[in-house]
């Protein structure tokens, strides 16, 4: 049985190119950092008046919740406007992308239900 625990942000981790470094996330949950099985989340940070997140598709479901700032989450080829308090679900396999529409960071929470980050792969388009 897995205990309850607390999960504080730790190190900013981000993409090693600089054209991404718009984009950046902290893992707050995995089993490979976090004594938890059965789910992965964490907060993706898109700064403003960057490309944002490309297009791509895993075959885990994944759920955002947009905890500030605003922008458009396109999900097989529908675009919808999102700012502080939307929750969007991502269907399994379907593709996906994010974009920051406003003037402040884009932070949204995000869970996948499977054990470890490292579990998702991601194939972009």
């Amino acid at each position: 049985m897995v205990e309850a625990f607390v999960a504080w942000p730790g190190k900013r981790e981000g993409y090693p190119e600089p054209e991404r470094s718009d984009l950046g996330w902290f893992t707050l949950v995995s089993g490979d950092r976090t004594p938890s099985d059965s789910l992965s989340a964490g907060l993706l940070d898109v700064e403003s008046g960057g490309a944002g997140l490309p297009p791509h598709r895993h075959a885990q479901a994944e759920v955002y919740h947009v905890v500030a700032g605003e922008g458009v989450v396109t999900v097989d080829g529908v675009t919808h406007p999102v700012r502080a308090g939307a929750t969007v679900f991502i269907p399994g396999d379907a593709e996906h992308a994010v974009r920051n529409t406003g003037p402040e960071t884009l932070q949204i929470f995000y869970a996948f239900a499977t054990d470890r980050f490292s579990d998702v792969v991601y194939r972009y388009s």
